[in-house]
């Protein structure tokens, strides 16, 4: 058994997972942009040949530091390259490096392939050459905080070239991202029932062509001539030649029994012919109907009462006129409302904008990549329209107590919101024991809010069914006196997870939402975590983080989603440094940065955990902030427990604090003491907790503690010694 690794785009992570089970690959767990897996060589094979959403497949060699180019030179020449290429070979290196002393890629690129090069001169005089195009072996660097993963690409090109595409349009979907929108639509049980495939704006014909494919069972890459390890020392001919003669016989037998059920149509008579000829390459244009027509103009397809209807609108980054674009998708939604019923649609929106042009309620949501273009998967259940208005359920006592007290908030609270210009708010915390729940509005200026509706466990005497009958009046009643419709409201029930858990599963939709706060964007997920990436009752601290940054150097520990951290570069920090163990956070703290337009080395992004950081690091800092969970036991580092852990934190802190610098220490723990016996010979401590609770969280005044640390100086400014500690008691 050997370990793999199958790259993809992000969003499509969870897919890939479930699809490499299904092929029969073990120990798989999922990562950014890809999936880890383990198998046999003809798993790695049939994981090139079937993956309908791979990018590559990549074999593993070997792992190394590599902090300099002598050092990545000394580690790829440990490899011996003659197991794997011949001599008068060619070969080809794609290296990438993030958070590294190394950074340029090119130059990765060419040292590694120096030393392979080099190790073969020295053996026998010959050496390898060079292929871009099309090498034996293409070789992978991934760097990342200066450690060094060599593997063989064994897919050479990327697997979302199924070798059917002659030509394409201006703003071409990718393959693989074509099958995920399949996928998520559900095309394969739509199939299976008799139901029908319809693009309305088909562009070259990928959605068509891979859901042909798709159903009729035709491995993605059984067109292709070229893989990365036809050329390979190791790779076994006999293997790869059966899973070539099954991946026939399956599309041979699958093809025979295809139906021409997939309708395509567009309004640029040039790309319908495009789609013809792709059809014609993919060996399915016979299954295909492709007219001229405006999207306006569709309907469902004689003899089809289900089935459906999928595309992928321009965006107006390139094509057409952004302006216009908001005027095509409500169109297409009111012609999909009108003639559709009984079908299901999926439409890739460019963004939230275009995505809420459609006069249609989402059933799903799905953030995918389409590139480097984060766009939305929408997909709806059209569902008939009907005569009679549904009749309203008069309100409980109790919920009609619930509406007066929601509706007294917003109506004291409005004006400060819109003085204030804030978006993302606390409008209700269990204010009525019976509704024990929190609901917070997530928004921004413009665009319709959310709401995210987070259940507090209910008292063990409480039937189980009279908890759900009054969480589902609160969910009804906060919508309607907040004007928010039920598919944007996010809803987290209390039930017991596996583990002991307080929640169960979450979905893991992928849906990312623009907020705004102080003035900065930043992304929240209101489904798939128990947390949303933006504490908002933390909003007072981080604009003091903003009023404390001038000038200084910033360090985030703990930094989650580095929303502090952009605040302190919007602050005009001289640089800020975010450390945080998760890969996932820390991907997410990129985005949120890039969002608000802080790129760069001055913004340095550290997977690690805090104390290690401190212990290393030997940078000094004008500005920490340490906003630690109440406890971990993250397998990478130490189980922490903040009020056992604290003190040792704090003080670790102070070797890295300049002399005149701050630290903030904040955390949601409601029972934490802060030891200030055993800190006040390092720092003098200001309790700020009280001033950095917001208004609209008052009613839980203990929902967090603040405080702000400074080093004691040697001397005050009139010669006497400093032997005191502000200490404010903690309410």
């Amino acid at each position: 058994m050997s370990a793999f690794f199958a790259s993809c785009p992000k969003g499509l992570e969870y897919l890939l997972r479930d699809e490499l089970v299904a092929l029969g690959a073990g120990d798989v767990r999922e990562a950014l942009a890809g999936v880890h897996f383990s198998g046999t060589l003809e798993t790695a094979y049939r994981a090139c040949l079937w993956s309908r959403l791979a990018s590559r497949v990549l074999m593993p060699l070997a792992e190394f530091d590599a902090a300099t180019d002598d050092a990545l030179y000394a580690g790829v020449q440990s490899i011996d390259w003659s197991q794997h290429l011949a001599s008068h070979a060619t070969l080809a290196v794609d290296a990438n490096s993030a958070q590294s002393k190394l950074t340029h890629s090119q130059f990765l690129a060419q040292r590694v392939k120096d030393a392979v090069v080099d190790q073969f001169r020295q053996r026998d005089g010959s050496r390898p050459g060079v292929d871009t195009d099309e090498p034996d072996v293409r070789i992978n660097l991934r760097l990342r905080r200066d450690r060094a993963t060599l593997s063989l690409d064994l897919a050479g090109a990327p697997l979302h070239r199924r070798g059917w595409r002659e030509v394409q349009g201006e703003a071409p979907l990718k393959e693989n991202l074509a099958a995920a929108m399949l996928l998520r639509a559900r095309w394969p049980e739509i199939y299976a029932e008799g139901g029908a495939l319809l693009d309305p704006m088909c562009g070259s014909g990928t959605l068509l062509v891979e859901g042909a494919w798709m159903a009729a069972d035709v491995a993605p890459g059984l067109h292709r001539e070229y893989y990365g390890f036809l050329g390979w020392a190791q790779h076994d001919i006999a293997v790869w030649r059966g899973l070539l003669e099954e991946a026939r016989q399956r599309a041979e037998t699958g093809l025979r029994a295809l139906r021409s059920c997939f309708f395509g149509s567009d309004a640029d008579s040039r790309m319908v012919q495009t789609a013809k000829r792709n059809a014609q390459e993919a060996g399915v244009a016979g299954f295909l109907t492709l007219d001229k027509h405006d999207a306006t103009h569709v309907s469902p397809p004689p003899g089809y009462t289900r089935g459906l209807v999928i595309t992928n609108p321009p965006y107006g980054e390139r094509l057409g006129d952004r302006v216009e674009m908001p005027r095509l998708y409500r169109a297409l939604g009111e012609t999909l409302r009108e003639r559709f019923a009984g079908w299901r649609a999926a439409v890739l929106a460019g963004d939230e904008e275009l995505g809420h042009a459609i006069p249609l309620r989402a059933e799903k949501k799905y953030a995918l990549y389409n590139g480097a273009l984060e766009t939305q998967l929408l997909v709806f259940e059209l569902h008939a329209r009907s005569e009679t208005p549904r009749e309203v359920k008069p309100l409980s006592e109790g919920a009609q107590m619930l509406r007066n007290r929601l509706e007294k908030t917003v109506r004291h609270q409005r004006k400060r919101l819109d003085r204030e210009g804030i978006h993302c708010w606390r409008a209700y915390d269990q204010d009525l024991p019976e509704y024990a729940a929190a609901i917070d509005v997530y928004g921004r200026e413009g665009a319709e809010p959310w709401l995210h509706i987070q259940e507090y466990r209910a008292p063990v005497e409480i039937p189980v069914e009279t908890a759900r009958h009054r969480l589902r009046e609160i969910v009804r009643v906060a919508g309607e006196v907040l004007g928010v419709p039920r598919e944007r409201i996010a809803l987290k029930t209390r039930e017991r997870g596996k583990g002991g858990s307080k929640y169960g599963q979450f979905d893991q939709r992928g849906e990312f939402i623009e907020v705004a706060e102080g003035g900065l964007r930043f992304l929240a997920n209101l489904t798939d975590y128990l947390d949303t990436g933006l504490f908002i009752d933390h909003r007072l601290v981080r604009a003091k983080l903003r009023e404390l940054a001038s000038g200084r150097r910033f360090l985030n520990l703990f930094a989650y989603t580095a929303t502090a951290s952009v605040y302190a570069a919007a602050g005009e920090a001289r640089d800020t440094t975010s450390v945080d163990l998760s890969a996932t956070y820390l991907d997410w703290a990129s985005r949120n940065l890039a969002l608000n337009g802080f790129t760069g080395g001055k913004h340095r992004l550290m997977q690690a955990d805090a104390m290690t950081f401190l212990k290393q690091d030997k940078e000094r800092y004008g500005l920490i902030y340490v906003d630690p969970p109440t406890f971990s036991n993250s397998k990478r580092a130490e189980d922490f427990d903040v009020q056992r852990d604290h003190v040792p934190l704090l003080l670790a802190c102070a070797e890295r604090l300049s002399s005149d610098g701050v630290l903030v220490f904040s955390n949601n723990f409601r029972r934490f003491k802060l030891n200030q016996e055993a800190l006040a010979e390092r720092f003098l401590i200001e309790d700020w907790s009280a001033p950095s609770i917001p208004f609209d969280f008052t009613r839980r005044s203990d929902i967090h503690g603040c405080w702000l640390l400074r080093l004691h100086p040697q001397e005050s400014p009139w010669g006497e010694s400093v032997n005191h500690v502000r200490n404010k008691s903690r309410r």
